[in-house]
């Protein structure tokens, strides 16, 4: 099934990969969801999701099967080694929940797809266990777009920095990123009726997380640490055009769409401390 740009009611497309490392990724599609895989540094550049609010289904986890996807070669991919015998969790990229929606039986399928290494990156255990604001923001504007509409398209990935510290035959990222779309227009909730009298309208809005303060790649004293002043992470709110920069992706409709502010764009990134910070406009 992969990944709908459609799915809103107006075009989101996944951001694109371009110039010579297009060459090294491969686009591969599950149920509801889409992996571009980059071959070389073995992990996505970009994810996408659709997400339907109003047909979500409440799965368990399924007892946490991860598994090499076996239509691209093992040594594609990060697969268990990287997260033996150490502090690093395999972070999904795609949340287990996002896809987990429609018939029961599709359901299941999107709840196991989402446990492929191609959706994985290592991140921290204090990253992916101790705060929720990271998983929380899609929640929040999920929460926020059902005054217009019941889905989101959420696009997901780590930043592939050229400066990531090496451990066990990759390097790990410091960095993720998520810009949320929507449509602002409300074309997408209500069908044909909806569509009649409202204006579609895509909206987005982009956050980056660094987890570098704990990282520690040596395997002597892997990835463990005291936390910063600062906290264990820190969560910002980042202009979509930030996010493009950052990992050299092609992405203007979603850069076109961004909901933040002129004077928040020049105010630069804003760190977040909970999803009550962040910016979206009136409705």
């Amino acid at each position: 099934m992969g990944f709908d740009a459609t799915f809103l009611g107006v075009p989101a497309p996944l951001p694109r990969v371009t110039g010579p490392r297009a060459a090294e990724c491969v686009e591969l599609d599950y149920v509801h969801f889409a992996v571009v895989l980059d071959s070389v540094r073995r992990f996505a550049r970009v994810t996408g999701v659709n997400v339907d609010g109003a047909a979500l289904v409440d799965l368990d986890r399924g007892g946490d099967r991860w598994q090499l996807d076996d239509r691209v070669p093992a040594d594609w991919q990060a697969g268990p080694l990287v997260y033996a015998d150490n502090d690093f969790d395999r972070g999904h990229l795609v949340r287990r929940r996002d896809p987990v929606w429609g018939e029961r039986a599709v359901a299941a399928r999107a709840n196991s797809d989402t446990f492929h290494y191609t959706n994985a990156a290592p991140q921290a255990s204090g990253f992916n266990q101790s705060k929720e604001l990271w998983l929380g923001l899609e929640d929040h504007v999920l929460a926020y777009a059902q005054a217009t509409a019941q889905r989101l398209s959420v696009f997901t990935a780590p930043v592939l920095a050229a400066g990531d510290p090496e451990y066990r035959g990759v390097r790990v990222p410091l960095r993720f990123w998520k810009v949320v779309a929507w449509n602002a227009g409300g074309a997408a909730a209500g069908g044909a009726a909806a569509a009649a009298t409202a204006s579609p309208a895509l909206a987005t809005t982009a956050f980056v997380v660094d987890q570098a303060p704990l990282v520690d790649t040596s395997e002597a004293r892997p990835v463990v640490g005291g936390a910063p002043p600062l906290g264990p992470f820190r969560t910002f709110q980042v202009p979509v055009a930030d996010v493009a920069e950052l990992t050299g992706l092609e992405m203007p409709e979603l850069i076109a769409a961004d909901v933040l502010p002129p004077t928040a764009v020049a105010a630069g990134w804003r760190r977040l401390e909970s999803v009550d910070e962040v910016l979206l406009p009136a409705v």
